[in-house]
């Protein structure tokens, strides 16, 4: 399982069986010490927002439904009683004979809880030069509008692309603008393909651009 970025964590969810894994990051955003407990349907549903629970719940029920990819964005209550609105972005899950037996992708907690000194950290991440600067406050528009999140929520989800992928977020914010517009808009209806877009920006940059900002 993939982790290491504060704030994001890891899962996978297998139809046949209802079986859930995820990351220690993910276990850490409901409250969870790693290897505290074992991550079920029951309670995972225990920590949702009660007026979010029906439509998470419609969400993965289509997905297990169809066997096609998932997002929602809602809100969980961790064990200390605080509230987190999370994204979570979910692609297909196959198996070695390439059928399709559940769902792997990402929880990403965007909770406003940036403070002022990180902010600073996060804007020395920016680079210098303003053509740079413009494609990623593009691309940072295109995630707000998506996902609905602020500015510093977007350059999180961007900030942790590139971290995963090791390749600059000026050139995963590029990419992104391309294939946004090649998506030929209807952003809100095609927001599944915008997810695995997000997912794999990594697989169509060029290999020249490594290292992060």
């Amino acid at each position: 399982m993939l982790g290491g970025c504060p704030d994001i964590g890891s899962f996978r969810f297998r139809f046949a069986d209802q079986r859930w894994e995820w990351s220690d990051d993910a276990a850490a955003i409901y409250g969870y010490a790693p290897g505290q407990v074992e991550p079920s349907a029951e309670l995972m549903q225990s920590h949702l927002h009660p007026d979010d629970r029906g439509r998470v719940a419609e969400a993965l029920a289509d997905a297990v439904e169809t066997a096609t990819p998932f997002c929602t964005r809602h809100r969980i209550i961790d064990t200390e009683g605080e509230t987190h609105d999370v994204i979570v972005i979910g692609e297909q899950l196959f198996d070695e004979d390439g059928a399709v037996v559940g769902s792997a992708g990402y929880l990403i907690d965007v909770t406003a809880t940036l403070e002022d000194n990180r902010q600073e950290a996060l804007d020395d991440l920016l680079p210098d030069v303003i053509d740079a600067r413009a494609v990623i406050e593009q691309a940072k528009g295109v995630v707000m509008f998506v996902y609905g999140v602020n500015a510093d929520q977007a350059f999180r989800v961007l900030r942790w692309r590139s971290q995963e992928t090791n390749i600059k977020i000026r050139t995963l914010a590029e990419q992104l603008i391309a294939d946004v517009v090649a998506m030929g808009g209807a952003l809100v209806q095609q927001r599944t393909r915008f997810d695995h877009l997000l997912l794999t920006l990594h697989e169509r940059v060029r290999p020249s651009e490594p290292v992060m900002d």
